[in-house]
C-alpha cells in the first residue's frame, strides 16, 4: 500500500479543520488563540507519544519532531507542567472596543456606565472609539455590523449606538453541547490513530460507515425515521451490554477501560 504524501495528509487535515474552525469562530476563538494551543498541543504530543523505552522525548528530538526552537519547547514544557489555566489569546479588535467602551474614562456616562456614542465625531464617538483601540486596519461600520449582529451593541432610534455587553462572542454555544462537541471528535479521531498506527498484531477498532451522495432531498425523512428507530435500538442494545458488564465499586483490581460506540449522521 502506498504512503501518504505530505500533501495529502495536509489536505486531509484541511477537511476535518473547517468545521473545527466554524466552530472556533462562532465562539470568538482568533487564529492566534488556536496557534498557541496548536503550539502547546504539539509538544505535549511529541513529549508523551514519541519517547523510547517509556521516557518523555527529549527536548531536542521534540524541537525536530515540531520544527519548534529548542527554547520553545522547553518554555511550552513548563507552561504544560503548569496548573491548568485559561490561555491568554490575542484580544480582537471587537473585544478591545468593548473593553475600552467600558473602561476608558472618555467613554463613560456620569453615572460610570458605557455612555450612549454618536457614530461619527472627532471626540466620545464610537468611530473615535475604534480610533483609540487602533482600529485603523478595520473599517468602524464593518466591526458595528460585527458587534450589532452577536448583540453587544444596538442601535437607537436617534441613529446613536449603545453597548449591551463587555464580552464580545459572536454566538453563545451550549456548554454541554461544546464538551460533547470535544468528545465525540477526540473519540472519532483515536480510533483513526489507532486503525492508522497499529502493528499486524493489534486488532483493528470497529469503523464502518454507510454513505451515498446520490440520494434525492425527499428520501431524508424516511432515511432519518428509520436511523431514528433502528439506530435507537441498537444503541439501547450495546448500553443494556455495558451495564450487564460494568465492574462493581468494590472491585478495585479489576483493570477497567472505557468501551462504547457512537453513531452520527452524514449529511452535506
Amino acid at each position: 500500500m502506498a504512503s501518504a504524501s505530505r500533501q495529502q495528509v495536509l489536505q486531509s487535515t484541511r477537511q476535518w479543520l473547517e468545521p473545527l474552525t466554524q466552530v472556533l469562530l462562532v465562539c470568538g476563538i482568533t487564529w492566534r488563540e488556536f496557534s498557541d494551543l496548536s503550539k502547546s498541543t504539539y509538544v505535549d504530543v511529541a513529549s508523551k507519544q514519541f519517547g523510547k523505552r517509556g521516557r518523555p522525548t527529549n527536548v531536542s528530538r521534540t524541537a525536530v519532531m515540531t520544527g519548534l526552537p529548542r527554547r520553545e519547547v522547553r518554555r511550552q514544557r513548563e507552561k504544560l507542567q503548569q496548573a491548568p489555566e485559561p490561555l491568554s489569546g490575542y484580544v480582537t479588535k471587537a473585544c478591545l472596543v468593548l473593553a475600552s467602551w467600558h473602561l476608558d474614562p472618555d467613554f463613560l456616562d456620569k453615572r460610570g456606565r458605557p455612555a450612549v456614542l454618536k457614530l461619527t465625531g472627532e471626540a466620545r464617538s464610537y468611530e473615535a472609539l475604534v480610533a483609540r483601540c487602533g482600529g485603523s486596519d478595520v473599517r468602524p461600520t464593518t466591526l458595528l455590523k460585527e458587534l450589532l449582529n452577536a448583540g453587544a451593541v444596538k442601535r437607537r432610534s436617534d441613529g446613536r449606538v449603545q453597548a449591551l455587553m463587555r464580552d464580545y462572542l459572536p454566538h453563545s454555544l451550549d456548554e454541554q453541547l461544546i464538551r460533547l462537541w470535544g468528545s465525540v471528535l477526540a473519540d472519532v479521531a483515536r480510533t483513526y490513530v489507532h486503525n492508522m498506527t497499529r502493528t499486524a498484531k493489534t486488532p483493528a477498532r470497529f469503523e464502518r460507515a454507510a454513505v451515498n451522495d446520490r440520494i434525492p432531498a425527499a428520501a431524508v425523512p424516511e432515511f432519518l425515521r428509520i436511523l431514528n428507530s433502528e439506530g435507537q435500538a441498537f444503541l439501547e442494545r450495546m448500553d443494556q451490554w455495558l451495564t450487564a458488564h460494568q465492574a462493581h465499586p468494590d472491585e478495585s483490581e479489576t483493570r477497567a477501560v472505557r468501551l462504547g460506540i457512537g453513531l452520527y449522521q452524514v449529511q452535506d
